[in-house]
């Protein structure tokens, strides 16, 4: 009898977990380390002023690493937590934050290449593939340059059910408003940084999953490579 009791409370205690969906169980890697990012720096020697008036698409980069202080900057713009109660760099409709940021680091100091993915609660990186995937999504986006030259390439996903579950297909409208401010986040702290990107929406969606290992919720949105621009004043945070 006691066996049976003891059973009943284990199934009690571990079923809540099977479900679980935190953000740091998703998506599932082969490898599963975990990098915790530097502290980001909360101010800069440009103004967003400034930051909005010389910002441009660059496709276009040096041969220089980055390092990585300045893809925990890029990450924590893009999706990171902004106050302790949740809120985010980005806004998000009804608080349901849909999208998914990947890393895909290329030539970075102090970070293994690698397919990764932003856990923005934690500001860390979950690695997925310790494989340098860039010449894989250069492929799946139209071999455009500026993803295989690129230092790395974040790229943004969302799953539309956070937010649809809500708002219904009107959802999928907000989702899509949520990529430009995560977007517009990445350019701003790259101009910043002294480094470089470009917002790239034409791709093999298909192909763009595969090679980020995504679930099959997932759906790609953008990919913002960035690396050293060739004429940098160099600015730093």
């Amino acid at each position: 009898m006691w066996k049976i009791i003891l059973w009943l409370g284990l199934t009690l205690i571990l079923l809540p977990l099977a479900g679980c969906t935190e953000a740091s169980d998703f998506p599932g890697g082969e490898n599963g380390s975990n990098i915790v990012l530097p502290t980001p720096h909360y101010d800069s020697r440009i103004s967003v002023e400034q930051a909005l008036r010389t910002r441009r698409s660059v496709r276009v980069y040096t041969l220089e690493p980055l390092v990585i202080a300045e893809v925990s900057q890029l990450l924590w713009a893009a999706q990171g937590f902004s106050h302790p109660d949740g809120q985010r760099t980005a806004p998000s409709a009804g608080a349901l934050y849909p999208l998914e940021i990947y890393l895909l680091a290329g030539n970075v100091k102090g970070l293994q290449a690698g397919l990764y993915h932003y856990q923005p609660q934690d500001h860390m990186l979950i690695l997925i593939d310790a494989e340098d995937k860039r010449q894989g999504l250069f492929e799946a986006a139209l071999q455009q340059k500026a993803v295989k030259d690129a230092a790395i390439v974040c790229v943004i996903s969302a799953v539309y059910e956070r937010t649809t579950g809500k708002y219904g297909q009107r959802g999928i409208r907000y989702v899509h408003t949520e990529v430009g401010y995560a977007a517009q986040n990445i350019y701003l702290q790259a101009e910043a940084l002294g480094l470089g990107t470009v917002f790239i929406g034409a791709f093999h969606e298909d192909e763009v999953k595969s090679v980020l290992q995504m679930s099959e919720e997932e759906v790609p949105l953008g990919l913002m490579p960035v690396g050293k621009k060739l004429h940098s004043d160099e600015a730093a945070p």
